[in-house]
Formats: structure tokens, C-alpha cells, sequence
């Protein structure tokens, strides 16, 4: 996925949040991490691959696009606040076998991985397993950026609004 035009706009998300908050200079690293695990619990139960107990199917693509995107903003926000919003392109290959519960854990092990760390290395770690989940939900990297394109607009919305 081509994250250049992404870093670009989450970066000015992100300043406008801070201004507007009054966060400048204000570590929000942890916060940031948090936010990301809740997100991807949200993401985790609108999949509801889990839920082995349930008959209920998952949530309509588009929530989970929704939900998904949600996840990508924090990521994003994670890499420009370590420095590493230069990366221009992240690759992922989802392997042989895994489904979408074991991914999570995958996502979970690499978030926690690089907020112990908070090196290069583990931020693109957790990006690759991140969007290895996108690819097993069925969601596209064109569906993506477009859908946080999307999102970043609300975000906005939601701050002129006192959200």
C-alpha cells in the first residue's frame, strides 16, 4: 500500500487535533496505542471471528471498511509521532493458513512489539500485519484510501463540531 499521500494527510489531522486541544508538545504516544487496541477490538467484533458461539454473520462490508480505517488513522498517527512517516510503501503477504482470529493476535503481539520498542522495524511490522488483515476481510488497498480519505473529512467535521 502507498502511504505517502496518507502520512501527508494524517499528519495535518493530527496538527489541527493538537492545536485545536491544546497538545503541542504533549506525548500522546500511549494514548495513541490504547486508542489502536480499542480500535481493532471494534474491528474484532464487527468481524465477530471470534465468536464461535454465534450464529450471527458479520457486520456489512462497509462497517468493517469503517472500523478497519479507523485502526489505519492511529497507525498512521503511531508512525508520524516515532519519526517514521517517510515510509512510502508498505508490503505485506498474508501466510498460508491464517485466518482472521489468528491475525488479530498477530495485529495485538505486533502493537504491543512496537510500543516497547518503538523502532522502524516493528512500526512496519505492525503496519505489514495490520493490512494482512485487510487483505483476509476482503478489503482492498483502493477501498482503503478511499474510505480514510472519507473518514479523515469526518474527523474534521467532528472537531469544527465538538466532537
Amino acid at each position: 500500500m502507498k502511504t505517502e499521500k496518507l502520512f501527508m494527510m494524517q499528519k495535518e489531522l493530527d496538527s489541527h487535533i493538537q492545536s485545536l486541544h491544546g497538545l503541542a508538545g504533549e506525548d500522546l504516544f500511549d494514548r495513541k496505542v490504547l486508542a489502536l487496541l480499542v480500535e481493532a477490538g471494534e474491528l474484532a467484533n464487527e468481524t465477530r471471528c471470534f465468536k464461535f458461539w454465534s450464529m450471527k454473520p458479520s457486520s456489512e462490508k462497509t462497517i468493517i471498511l469503517e472500523e478497519f480505517v479507523d485502526g489505519i488513522h492511529f497507525i498512521l498517527s503511531l508512525g508520524i509521532e516515532a519519526g517514521f512517516d517517510g515510509i512510502k510503501e508498505i508490503t505485506n503477504e498474508v501466510p498460508a493458513g491464517m485466518d482472521a482470529s489468528s491475525q488479530f493476535l498477530e495485529v495485538y503481539a505486533a502493537i504491543q512489539r512496537f510500543r516497547s520498542s518503538r523502532s522502524k522495524e516493528d512500526y512496519q511490522h505492525l503496519f505489514k500485519h495490520y493490512l494482512e488483515l485487510a487483505e483476509i476481510l476482503g478489503l482492498k488497498d483502493s477501498e482503503i484510501e478511499q474510505a480514510y480519505i472519507e473518514k479523515n473529512e469526518v474527523n474534521y467535521d467532528r472537531q469544527k463540531n465538538g466532537y
